[in-house]
């Protein structure tokens, strides 16, 4: 496991009551479930239509079960952006 930052952006701010908290997870897919069992709800609906971004590099369509994190790293969390 490793260590870094959750930070959550518009409607993801919202539904978590938070912008940004701490992850301890080895990959994307093990980060978002500990979200989600600490914020259950809306950020659980939230988080199905958001992309994500790992220390500035777009996700894209992997499987977040690849996608591993870095000691140190930031997660980014963002959900669609009308206009943009």
């Amino acid at each position: 496991m490793v260590n870094g930052t959750i930070r959550y952006w518009a409607a993801a701010k919202a539904a978590a009551g938070v912008a940004e908290e701490p992850y301890a997870a080895t990959t994307l897919a093990e980060a978002l479930a500990a979200a989600r069992e600490r914020h259950p709800g809306e950020l659980v609906r939230v988080l199905q239509r958001c992309s994500f971004l790992v220390d500035g590099d777009p996700v894209g369509t992997r499987g977040h079960e690849t996608v591993r994190l870095a000691e140190g790293g930031t997660v980014e969390v963002l959900p669609p952006f009308a206009g943009g």
